[in-house]
């Protein structure tokens, strides 16, 4: 081993090792570059992280993908996590990167030193504790945010959410859409729906609603926004199909007047006539034979509650086109093309679906007949009504009102009635009361009457905005206002006069004697309160509004 050849002894073999070690050592770094798949720009730390912020959004928006897929009911927010907020987020990502690889260069044309990743050493006592420490702290960490975001997600879909959150602004829709007709289904589904599009609009007008709660200037009482909501056929038509209404509905309204010491007692039994329907079903006929199913119904409204129309067209499924104008008022030709022309649907009629305000005089007449207000309280109608529609400031200062009005109403009136049916009115200021709380709303000056309901016609103008006899087409034809064409009276008894019944129909009996004024205008003329622009009422016929 210590002969003249042996390598450690031989110079220039030593010497011909570190030539080759140095050789090795100058091309490493070629080596290494050609294995390297990215530019050395992309090295540094401003890119690695929008690298990890995108690959985190993709894995987010495959996730929110699959769940949209299993889900039995589609949600409005996972397509819009899925499909606008995650990718933005993602495309952030992508715009971080591109920074850090723009900045990088930057640097290295000025001669910078190259920006280094941190570099992490296992060998080393303080950096395993390090990971050690993000790993105990930062995974738990990681799961909590996981798992309140899914609970913020269902939180903000949920009715209490959007009716609780602004409490003093909703409070009066919230109230109402809890007693509705409507109240199994949640508010997104209407007012949202499903896709991303109406979302976007959606949160828009919510932002400045933030601002309007923020600030104070949010308008009193809230606007119905039938202006800005999703057409019917994307809503309301996808449990409602219009294809299967048909038929008819029998409708009893009972109602009374004060009569003496009591009241006399009325009823009226209407068969509503449905319609709509297709040919397999029956004709399209009735109250749905304005929807979108063969006949087209284009109108004209000058104001936004949509109550004064002046031009409605009809086109028919043969073609015929018909052009109606109401002769009451001057409105031209331009200034129809000049309106916005918008097709019926739904919500003209159904302008209330979720959130109603019930009409005084219909819910006193629903509570007596239940026998919940007694009826041979004395003018318990009348009194119940002027109590409800009083001015109160606050609905505190409503229910101690309401209270001490009935009970000092019949102190004062009917002594001997307020011993014996201590019980009767007490549950009379219960239901009122109750009633209040559900339909007034003092603080957001809203209640029946600031939301027009154009179901019927009795309270509002609802069917007589176009059916009044005054909307004429080219041949001076109106738009028909036979009571008939929507319903039939089949029965009716009039206080002690014998019931009357026929399936043919019966001629309406007004039950107060006014002549024949009850044939000339609108119902609502005699059965309505109106309140003036300052929100003030006006009570027009008071005596006829607490008896109807």
């Amino acid at each position: 081993m210590e002969g003249e050849g042996h390598p450690l002894r031989n110079g220039d073999y030593v010497g011909n090792i570190a030539d080759q070690s140095v050789g090795l050592c100058a091309t490493r770094p070629e080596s290494e570059s050609m294995r390297l798949r990215v530019p050395p720009s992309f090295a540094n730390p401003i890119t690695l992280v929008g690298v990890t912020i995108t690959t985190v959004c993709f894995i987010v928006i495959g996730f929110l993908v699959v769940v949209e897929a299993l889900a039995t009911e589609p949600n409005p927010y996972i397509g819009i996590l899925a499909f606008i907020i995650v990718p933005t987020i993602l495309l952030g990502g992508v715009a971080v990167a591109i920074l850090g690889i723009w900045r990088e260069n930057r640097r290295r044309r000025a001669g910078l030193p190259e920006g280094k990743l941190p570099v992490i050493n296992f060998n080393n006592p303080a950096h395993r504790v390090g990971l050690m420490v993000v790993i105990v702290l930062g995974v738990p960490l990681a799961l909590a945010s996981a798992l309140g975001s899914v609970q913020a997600y269902h939180a903000m879909e949920t009715d209490a959410f959007c009716g609780t959150s602004c409490h003093v602004p909703m409070e009066p829709e919230y109230t109402a859409y809890q007693v509705g007709p409507h109240a199994r289904v949640g508010c997104v589904k209407c007012h949202i729906g499903s896709g991303a599009d109406w979302f976007v609009k959606s949160k828009l007008s919510g932002s400045y609603q933030l601002y309007s709660v923020a600030f104070n200037k949010f308008p009193r009482p809230i606007r119905t926004p039938i202006v800005s909501l999703r057409p019917a056929q994307e809503t309301c038509e996808q449990c409602h199909w219009p294809q299967q209404f048909f038929s008819q509905k029998l409708m009893r309204q009972t109602y009374y007047q004060s009569v003496g010491s009591g009241h006399e007692q009325s009823s009226i039994d209407l068969l509503i006539k449905v319609g709509g329907g297709n040919k397999e079903a029956g004709p399209t006929s009735g109250i749905h034979w304005h929807m979108n199913i063969r006949n087209k119904i284009t109108y004209v409204a000058t104001d936004d509650r949509r109550q004064a129309i002046p031009w409605v067209k009809m086109e028919g499924p043969d073609g015929e086109v018909r052009v109606f104008r109401d002769t009451s008022l001057s409105f031209t030709p331009e200034d129809s093309a000049n309106g916005e022309q918008r097709r019926m649907d739904c919500v003209d009629c159904h302008n209330r679906p979720a959130h109603q305000y019930r009409n005084p005089q219909r819910m006193i007449n629903h509570l007596m007949s239940l026998g919940w207000i007694d009826p041979a309280l004395p003018q318990a109608k009348t009194l119940a009504v002027h109590v409800l529609e009083d001015s109160y400031s606050t609905a505190q200062i409503a229910q101690d009102s309401i209270r001490a009005s009935i009970e000092a109403f019949y102190a004062q009136n009917f002594p001997a009635v307020a011993r014996a049916k201590r019980d009767q009115i007490e549950r009379m200021i219960h239901e009122v009361q109750g009633l209040f709380a559900k339909n007034y709303f003092p603080a957001m000056r809203t209640d029946w009457k600031r939301h027009p309901d154009n179901i019927g016609h009795m309270y509002f103008l609802g069917c007589f905005r176009c059916h009044d006899g005054k909307h004429l087409d080219e041949k001076g034809k109106p738009i028909t206002n036979d009571c008939n064409a929507c319903h039939t009276i089949i029965g009716q008894q009039v206080g002690n006069r014998p019931k009357q019944v026929s399936d043919a129909g019966l001629k309406y009996i007004h039950p107060v004697d006014v002549g024949s004024d009850w044939t000339v205008g609108p119902c609502s003329e005699c059965h309505s309160t109106k309140p003036d622009e300052s929100g003030d009422k006006k009570t027009k016929h008071t005596v006829a509004s607490a008896r109807r």
